[in-house]
């Protein structure tokens, strides 16, 4: 099992060298956009509102919208510094309560916890400690640069941490539009809920649930996957180097066209070609004969 986080859990002197697994895992089934005209995948870029350009990994930075249209930007260096100085911190528990107390609202995501090399022995007594005083500790721990409460608890027989929401990101159950504060049902209708309840009441056994949703889109895609009705990008046009050369003259052509100014050159490059171009043609011309001269007509003399 991947090991995702190294450190300690401590309440007061004991100190448990210990190791994090992720204890769930996310089997939805991730599907794909393709372009509806020829099924390649779909590619999602970078853009600058501004520049609408792509900008490039390097060029990003993290920054805090403190109010609509304003930033602070964070240097990498600074994020960085603060998260290696919490993340050196030890897990601590805090307090000890009963699990009941905690509201299920309040779970996040579970991981697993491993001694880590000559964690075992204290590792066994915080489990042995916690099963018999049926406790369960609260903690504070720095997970991906992020600062979590987490519930340390036994689960068969493996102590498992259970990250948990703070107070102020648990969203106020009084702001729920719509909730009808005053219960308008008879004393029958609750008697016969009731009767549903107790009738549908049975022990809690987590493995005859199932994600029937995923099941059946497994099994309708692999049925048009045997079904041969699949579907392949298709093939990027390769052009070949007498199309990117023509491609290429004809670009120069264009450029060089009276009263283009996309990617003219210089006004002197520019005059160097055209002489060049002028000398050319003079070079190649064909040499006429010279035409012969007309002679003049005599003039003549007015009487006096």
């Amino acid at each position: 099992m991947h090991t995702m986080w190294k450190g300690s859990i401590s309440f007061g002197l004991v100190n448990i060298p210990i190791k994090l697994h992720t204890a769930t895992e996310d089997k939805d089934i991730k599907l794909r956009t393709l372009h509806d005209k020829c099924h390649a995948p779909i590619r999602y870029e970078k853009i600058c509102t501004v520049c609408e350009q792509e900008v490039k990994p390097e060029e990003i930075v993290k920054a805090y919208e403190y109010t609509k249209g304003k930033f602070v930007v964070l240097d990498q260096e600074d994020l960085e510094k603060l998260r290696k100085e919490n993340e050196e911190k030890a897990v601590e528990i805090i307090d000890f309560v009963k699990m009941e107390e905690i509201d299920p609202i309040y779970f996040d995501r579970s991981y697993y916890m491993s001694p880590n090399e000559s964690g075992g022995k204290a590792y066994s007594l915080l489990r042995k400690a916690l099963q018999e005083s049926q406790k369960v500790g609260i903690a504070k721990i720095i997970i991906r640069s992020k600062e979590q409460m987490a519930v340390i608890r036994v689960y068969e027989n493996t102590l498992v941490m259970e990250t948990i929401h703070f107070p102020d990101e648990v969203r106020r159950a009084g702001d729920v539009p719509n909730v009808p504060a005053d219960d308008k049902v008879t004393h029958k209708e609750l008697d016969t809920a009731i009767m549903l309840i107790d009738q549908l009441t049975t022990e809690f056994e987590p493995e005859k649930y199932t994600d029937e949703y995923r099941t059946a889109l497994l099994e309708l895609i692999e049925s048009k996957r045997t079904g041969q009705e699949t579907v392949t990008p298709a093939a990027k046009e390769t052009p070949s180097n007498v199309t990117d050369l023509m491609a290429a003259l004809q670009a120069s052509i264009d450029r060089t066209k009276p009263g283009t100014d996309v990617g003219r050159p210089a006004v002197k490059k520019e005059t160097a070609i055209k002489k060049e171009a002028t000398a050319v043609k003079k070079e190649t011309a064909v040499k006429k004969p010279a035409a012969p001269r007309k002679k003049a007509a005599p003039k003549v003399k007015k009487e006096a």
